[in-house]
C-alpha cells in the first residue's frame, strides 16, 4: 500500500487467481497460516475458485490496482444442516500484514454474513498464529475449541484453534 493508498474490496475474478495463489504460497514457509507445506499451483486452485458461489464468495483487497489480500467463505462440512455456517480464510501479502488489510476483509465478512444467509462464522487457526487469533478475537470471535497436536509442520506438532462467531449474537 502506498502512503495514503486506499484499500478497495471486491469479488474476485478468475484473473485474480495468480495473485491469490502468490499470496497463499507466500504464507507457506512461515508455517503459521496453512497446513500446506509445498507451494500450490494456479491450476490446482481453479476447482477451489470455481467451487465458490455468490453466496460463498472469494473477495480480494486491492491497493493501487494490486491484489494485496483475499478472503474466502467456504461451506462448512458440506452437509445441508450446516448451510448457515461458513469457514472464513484470510490471507494478506507479507509486506502488508499488520496494516489493516485482513481486518478490513474480515470486518466486511462479518458485516455481510446475513446477506449470504449465514448465522455462524468459523475460523481454523494454528494456536501459534497469535496475530490471526488476535484479529479474529478483536472482531468478536471466541475460542470454541482446540484440536491438540493435529498438524505436524517440520517435525513440530501444532494445535488448531477453532474460533467462532454467532452473527445474531454480534449484530442487532
Amino acid at each position: 500500500m502506498s502512503p495514503g493508498g486506499s484499500i478497495r474490496m471486491r469479488d474476485a475474478a478468475e484473473a485474480d487467481l495468480p495473485a491469490i495463489v502468490e499470496i497463499y504460497n507466500a504464507s507457506i514457509p512461515g508455517r503459521t497460516a496453512t497446513a500446506d507445506t509445498e507451494p500450490v499451483s494456479v491450476e490446482s486452485r481453479r476447482p477451489w475458485f470455481h467451487g465458490h458461489t455468490a453466496a460463498r464468495p472469494v473477495w480480494v483487497a486491492e491497493s493501487d490496482g494490486t491484489v494485496v489480500g483475499w478472503l474466502s467463505f467456504q461451506a462448512f462440512y458440506g452437509r445441508p444442516a450446516y448451510r448457515a455456517t461458513a469457514e472464513i480464510s484470510v490471507y494478506v501479502a507479507p509486506t502488508l500484514q499488520g496494516r489493516g488489510v485482513g481486518g478490513r476483509l474480515l470486518s466486511e465478512a462479518v458485516r455481510r454474513s446475513r446477506d449470504f444467509g449465514l448465522k455462524t462464522l468459523l475460523g481454523f487457526i494454528f494456536a501459534h498464529n497469535e496475530p490471526s487469533l488476535r484479529l479474529f478475537e478483536k472482531l468478536g470471535f471466541a475460542r470454541w475449541g482446540c484440536l491438540p497436536r493435529v498438524a505436524e509442520l517440520d517435525g513440530v506438532e501444532r494445535d488448531l484453534v477453532i474460533v467462532g462467531l454467532r452473527i445474531g449474537d454480534r449484530l442487532p
